[in-house]
């Protein structure tokens, strides 16, 4: 009996200590810490020397292949090919230290022997959507002082077009994949890093720390024109050194007997592939399976063929891999882990998805930014709240605050505060812009958000985005989740729009299945039936596509445009 009395308390006090762990994440000036234990040490190296820090132990394994055509390279081949073509960019093409390329390239398995080097000769990487015109492509090759670009030989003339317009001369470096032959005037990636004589001394010569700029993506510009996000070195490292946090992190160890292998049909291009795709799993000796161009079929097929057990994704893949006529279980076979991304998704879309997976599968929320390199907060393992984005990340602070910047207290919605080693250093040459997103130094993230007692977060939506109904917030989102449990619809979008006796009032863009029908009634009753009066919707257009950004944001200003 003493024995079970003392099993019991030592229990007891197990769990006490457990609870005390968690509601002590928030202090009594409402900030919330992370609830895992601080990093010790974030390595005082480069984005490219973390990478390859631990090359040896796995030389052999596929670094990154395509999906398409199974072109590819170990780990091995990469360093070599990434290390000669930094060699080249410095003595060929006079790239210094701190001088930007821009890397206007879809997910090819070249692209991160690009990237890596032009980390290597002390360069910094500013990526551009290759569906840019040359008008989009123009404007950022000036904003972020560009010296070289490399893209497609299919996107050489656009970029040329761009040039014009800047009335800029650049080098461009193709990269071809399927043996084109090399434009006139431009010069062959393969041609620079394959050459065996060039003299590699001159990388010695690089002088980058942790705290330089390494990473120059542009915000996605849902609200206004996209600002270059300055990100350093330690910014990166410190957000790679995050996720690795054994309670949230989403790979297996490369070992002898297993390579995890992940599908990256998110765009290198954006913030949450390069970073938690391209450099961390690299940095994890992880496959890469780089999806060139994204089409239903092909997609999952490659699901399947290449055993892809991880994948990050964003809502539009999660959509598509619940209602897809072709999916199955056997599709997912060897999905283990599931993180979605980029912007918040309904419970019930997960359990869509989960329903046709048919196994229990790690299926998780994290949430980021392009100004936090991107990771703020990841689901915990055995987390099945799908609603939520779980804790901050280790070594990071939250605060939930009011419209006066006044801390709030669990369970009260606000906007979302971060400080942490991945924030970045600040806007390219937009103090005014740093300024207006920085609280002392506290960022801004302009997120609607709650949390919950144990520090657990939930993304509501963008105080920009909300509706005021009669001095109510209705978050859109919300509204699309219910919107997308209509048998009929396959996709769906909510905008605000001015209203005579409501401010405003909730507006629905629908896409429908194939074959489906639905009539204007039949999605308003649908809807008003399960959400308070003032959330009610009464407008509704039907659409092809809702507009969105490459990561899955809707882009609700097109939207506006065509009310």
């Amino acid at each position: 009996m003493a024995r079970s009395l003392r099993l019991l308390k030592r229990t007891f006090n197990k769990f006490n200590e457990s609870c005390v762990r968690y509601n002590s994440v928030w202090t009594s000036d409402g900030i919330i810490n992370s609830p895992y234990e601080k990093i010790k040490d974030i390595p005082n190296i480069t984005v490219y020397e973390y990478i390859w820090q631990n090359l040896d132990k796995w030389p052999e394994r596929t670094a990154s292949i395509c999906s398409a055509t199974g072109r590819g390279y170990t780990y091995e081949q990469a360093f070599k090919l990434s290390n000669t073509f930094a060699a080249n960019l410095r003595r060929k093409l006079n790239i210094r230290d701190g001088d930007t390329v821009a890397v206007i390239l879809p997910n090819v398995p070249d692209f991160p022997l690009v990237a890596l080097g032009i980390l290597e000769a002390g360069g910094v990487i500013t990526t551009v959507n290759p569906i840019y015109t040359a008008h989009e492509i123009q404007r950022q090759l000036l904003m972020s002082d560009a010296k070289v670009v490399v893209t497609l030989p299919d996107r050489v003339g656009v970029v040329r077009d761009a040039l014009k317009i800047a009335k800029l001369n650049l080098p461009i470096i193709v990269v071809k994949t399927n043996g084109e032959s090399t434009t006139d005037g431009t010069i062959a990636f393969n041609e620079l890093s394959e050459d065996v004589h060039v003299d590699k001394s001159c990388l010695k010569e690089v002088k980058r720390n942790i705290n330089d700029i390494c990473f120059l993506p542009y915000s996605s510009g849902t609200t206004g024109l996209p600002k270059g996000v300055e990100l350093t070195h330690k910014n990166i490292i410190a957000n790679c050194e995050q996720i690795n946090e054994p309670e949230i992190m989403c790979h297996n160890e490369t070992t002898a007997k297993h390579q995890d292998s992940v599908l990256a049909v998110l765009p290198y291009f954006h913030i949450y592939s390069a970073s938690v795709l391209m450099f961390h799993k690299m940095s994890q000796g992880i496959k890469l399976v780089a999806v060139p161009k994204f089409q239903p079929e092909a997609f999952l097929h490659a699901l399947e063929k290449f055993k892809v057990n991880v994948l990050f994704c964003a809502p539009p893949i999660v959509f598509l891999m619940a209602s897809h006529p072709a999916a199955n279980s056997k599709t997912y076979q060897y999905l283990d882990i599931v993180l979605n991304g980029a912007a918040p998704m309904a419970a019930s879309d997960a359990d869509r998805f989960l329903a046709k997976v048919e196994r229990n599968i790690r299926f998780g929320q994290g949430y980021g930014l392009t100004e936090t390199s991107p990771v703020v907060c990841v689901g915990a393992k055995g987390c099945r709240d799908y609603s939520v984005v779980g804790n901050a990340v280790p070594s990071t602070e939250l605060k939930i605050v009011d419209q006066d910047l006044k801390a709030l207290g669990p369970n009260q919605l606000g906007e979302l505060l971060i400080r942490g080693p991945q924030v970045m250093r600040g806007y390219r040459n937009n103090p005014e812009a740093t300024a207006a997103t920085f609280s002392d130094d506290w960022f801004r993230s302009g997120d609607v958000a709650v949390a919950d007692e144990n520090g657990v977060i939930k993304i509501v939506d963008r105080f920009k985005e909300l509706i005021k109904v009669k001095g109510f917030q209705v978050p859109p989102a919300e509204l699309e989740a219910v919107l997308r449990d209509h048998p009929s619809v396959k996709d769906a979008a909510v905008i605000g729009v001015p209203h005579s006796s409501k401010g405003e009032a909730p507006k629905a863009f629908i896409v429908l299945k194939n074959d489906a029908k639905a009539n204007v009634k039949d999605i308003t009753s649908f809807v008003n039936e399960r959400v308070a009066s003032y959330k009610q919707v009464n407008d509704v257009v039907f659409i092809d596509s809702i507009p969105k950004t490459a990561s899955g944001k809707i882009l609700r200003k097109e939207l506006k445009e065509m009310n």
